[in-house]
């Protein structure tokens, strides 16, 4: 024989070979396939079980829902209005430095006139939930609840780290306390 038909014998017997392994492997396949076709299909009640499961999460879970939007709601009826009470509060500390002076003008029809008005509207914002943080001379200060301004020398030993003056007052809207008190502290 020569080296070509040698050469050629090999390549069938190669060829022969691949095609043998390839059908080998299609026949595992098809074998694997037929196991997982074989597979028992879940019963009916299994069936009725996990769709039961599935509706019970579902329901918990539009439950909760309903649960954290309601709580949200609540949340923003109770602090709707922040915007605007907050941005009426300098109005009210105006009317408060005015009632200092008009209180020292002698007109007493003046001085009521002015203390209705302002009290019509610390009444109108008492109604949406406006509340004052009372802060008084010589109450502990509270970091939490107070924003210190300035530290002075105390003027006597009982008033050392506590309140000495308010000098704006604090309000709360609801349990948040949508602006400060800012103090004067007596100093160490």
């Amino acid at each position: 024989m020569s080296k070509k038909e040698d050469i050629q014998q090999e390549e069938k017997a190669v060829e022969e070979q691949v095609t043998a392994e390839q059908v080998e492997e299609t026949v595992e396949t098809a074998e694997n396939e037929a196991k997982e076709e074989v597979k028992e299909e879940p019963s009916a009640d299994a069936l009725i079980q996990a769709e039961k499961d599935k509706y019970l999460r579902l329901f918990a879970e539009f439950e909760n829902y309903k649960k954290r939007t309601s709580k949200e709601r609540m949340e923003l009826f109770k602090t709707a209005g922040k915007d605007i009470i907050v941005s009426l509060l300098p109005v009210v500390d105006d009317f408060d430095r005015g009632m200092v002076e008009i209180a020292k003008s002698e007109d007493e029809e003046l001085i009521k006139g002015v203390a209705l008005i302002q009290d019509k509207l610390v009444k109108t914002l008492e109604q949406k939930g406006l509340t004052l943080v009372e802060v008084n001379q010589g109450d502990a200060f509270d970091a939490d609840t107070q924003e210190a301004i300035t530290q002075i020398p105390a003027p006597t030993e009982d008033l050392k780290g506590k309140v000495i003056d308010v000098i704006e007052k604090g309000y709360k809207l609801g349990d948040t306390i949508i602006r400060f008190p800012k103090v004067v502290i007596g100093q160490s």
